[in-house]
């Protein structure tokens, strides 16, 4: 089923914006990059520590105006070329009737871990009527975003990958080295599939829901992916995350995918599905564009640590990225990672200015 024609894709709204451009291959004349930050609605910013103060999380993000208030709020500050919106990986879960919070300072804790068959099998499946506030806060920013600056600025739509969800899942919480789900990855293959079948549709269905209100775009998050080697990635992960972008095909959004210490796994995340491929910071660009063939539209990557340094520093960090993002297709400028909670606003706001200068 094609996009609706009311769609902003379809009705030629964000279709030549930077960012869907850059995500299609093509580049600038002017050689300006597109650029918007992982977490650039969040903490650093004092309009979203007021906005947020006394909700908790899951509650902000399920409020569609709240969310849609808070998605605005860096686009209206820093001018980045796309909005993402504000909402959390395990949303679609909370909506399926998991119990899960979302707890400061330690991040998604299950109070029911799933380790077994059973455990897999008594999962709840989400309901499509669940996802009603997910696209009512999407079609609010968007509504919103066609009254910002030229009107065109895209909405990316995001869910967390299928292998990064079940990692919460199997351990209840956050984990540093994912142990215990690679520990059923090997120990129950049978109940490791079903859990990430599982995790796919899930996903699927929240991508899908977001595409439908008004995203222009949508990201994968395989934030913990990294702890994987190729040959579980390929064999037992890959296909999962195939499953879990299969319902937005038919739309033909472009899609990032994404994940952190994932140097040796990229061809890999591309061949999933993904049209650009989301690089951490620790590896150069025209390195992953070498192990990608100069067959993929690159994101990142600066270092998130250096914002913090002079700006002299940061400067020539940023100039370098881009300067190596120049050997593939086309280039999004981003960070290798989230931004940092206390991140000075106006050195993102810096950075854009940056990036839009051109050659």
């Amino acid at each position: 089923m094609p996009l609706a024609s009311t769609h902003p894709l379809a009705a030629g709204r964000t279709a030549d914006a930077p960012l869907v451009r850059a995500l299609r291959g093509e580049r600038a004349p002017s050689g300006a990059v597109p650029v918007w930050f992982m977490r650039q609605a969040g903490r650093s910013l004092p309009e979203y520590r007021a906005t947020r103060a006394g909700v908790r999380m899951l509650d902000a993000c399920l409020d569609p105006a709240l969310a849609s208030e808070i998605t605005l709020q860096p686009v209206r500050r820093h001018g980045v070329d796309a909005a993402i919106f504000f909402s959390d990986i395990v949303v679609p879960l909370a909506l399926a009737g998991v119990d899960v919070d979302i707890v400061p300072g330690t991040g998604p804790v299950f109070a029911h871990p799933v380790r077994t068959a059973d455990d897999v099998a008594r999962l709840p499946r989400l309901a499509p009527e669940a996802l009603a506030p997910v696209a009512e806060g999407v079609a609010r920013t968007v509504a919103a975003l066609a009254e910002l600056g030229r009107g065109d600025t895209p909405l990316i739509g995001f869910a967390g990958a299928p292998f990064t969800l079940a990692a919460y899942l199997v351990q209840g919480g956050p984990s540093k080295d994912q142990l215990a789900a690679r520990t059923l990855m090997h120990a129950d293959p049978a109940a490791w599939d079903a859990l990430l079948a599982w995790a796919a549709d899930v996903t699927g269905a929240f991508l899908r829901a977001q595409v439908e209100a008004g995203a222009s775009a949508a990201q994968l998050f395989d934030s913990w992916a990294g702890a994987l080697s190729l040959a579980d990635y390929t064999a037992r992960v890959a296909p999962a995350s195939a499953r879990a972008l299969a319902p937005i095909r038919d739309l033909e959004v472009p899609v990032i995918h994404f994940g952190t210490g994932t140097g040796e796994l990229l061809a890999a995340m591309r061949d999933v599905g993904a049209d650009a491929v989301g690089v951490d910071h620790r590896l150069p660009l025209d390195e992953a564009d070498r192990r990608l063939g100069g067959r993929a539209v690159l994101q990142g990557n600066v270092d998130p640590a250096l914002l913090f340094a002079p700006w002299p520093v940061l400067e020539a960090h940023v100039r370098d990225v881009l300067a190596r993002g120049r050997t593939a297709p086309a280039h999004v400028l981003n960070l290798g990672h989230g931004v940092p909670p206390e991140t000075d606003p106006d050195v993102l706001t810096r950075i854009v200015a940056l990036a839009h200068e051109g050659a």
